[in-house]
């Protein structure tokens, strides 16, 4: 009697623990579970395969994009037999890459961009070059975390313009888009209505991201996904992760989103 008392009371409780677990693996359909937000970086910036995604501007593709990372650029060098050596890229810190082109408001010729984010082991940043480039107009941005600047650089009809901010002045949005607003006529920013904020808009105060752990429907399959959204100037921005850390669809004010192929697809 014994014996079957304890194999029933030991088999209800791992029943038990394996219905919570699930529970909290996968929650009832379109629940969510709110998770560390460190948790989702550290997969990002460890993602073992690049994410190539498809911008729409309201509905209608208007480019490409591509994220990667300096861990799955260097397990693309290892032998596909050889298992990846322990705390690969950690050495010398983390990078991520994006680059694409598109097509956006009104603007006739295409955007191209290659930008870069380098981070510590510990995945504190340290370095950020982006470059943006029509065929009137190139922009260079840059910036290294030791000296709390940066560097807008803009060329245009063989004349190149430097500007430097602090990042201080990055809490004024105003300061950034008056330097832009100076370079519209050169067919570059000639697409789009450059906003005015109130004077006592601080951009810094408004990032605040959030983390959750949610199931979505990716064609017939539940699929078990991380969403990261914030809000700058009250305009909410939504980053859908894969639970290895690829970036899945990207949405933007404006009408603008970026997506791997088949998001939303049944």
């Amino acid at each position: 009697m014994i014996p079957r008392l304890s194999f029933v009371i030991v088999a209800a409780f791992w029943l038990t623990m394996n219905f919570l677990l699930w529970r909290a693996e996968y929650g009832s359909h379109g629940g969510e579970m709110p998770v560390p937000l460190d948790l989702v970086w550290r997969k990002i910036l460890t993602a073992p395969d690049s994410s190539s995604l498809t911008i729409y501007q309201n509905g209608r593709s208007s480019g490409f994009c591509e994220f990667s990372t300096s861990v799955e650029q260097e397990m693309a060098k290892l032998d596909e037999n050889s298992l990846p050596p322990e705390g690969l890229a950690t050495g010398a810190g983390y990078q991520i890459r994006l680059s694409g082109g598109t097509s956006l408001g009104s603007i006739t010729n295409r955007l191209k961009f290659d930008g870069r984010l380098q981070f510590s082991s510990l995945r504190e940043w340290r370095e950020l070059t982006l470059k943006i480039s029509s065929h009137a107009v190139t922009v260079g941005i840059h910036s290294l975390a030791t000296n709390q600047t940066v560097a807008l650089e803009i060329t245009s009809d063989g004349s190149t313009e430097l500007r430097v901010f602090s990042f201080a002045d990055l809490q004024n949005p105003n300061k950034l888009l008056g330097a832009f607003a100076e370079n519209s006529g050169t067919g570059f920013f000639g697409g789009f209505e450059l906003p005015e904020f109130p004077q006592s808009t601080v951009l810094a105060q408004n990032l605040h991201w959030q983390a959750y752990r949610e199931r979505l429907m990716l064609g017939h399959e539940p699929v078990s996904v991380y969403r990261l959204e914030t809000q700058i100037l009250a305009n909410k921005i939504i980053v859908y992760v894969s639970t290895l850390g690829e970036i899945m669809r990207v949405e933007l004010p404006g009408g603008l989103t970026a997506e791997i192929e088949g998001w939303g697809k049944s």
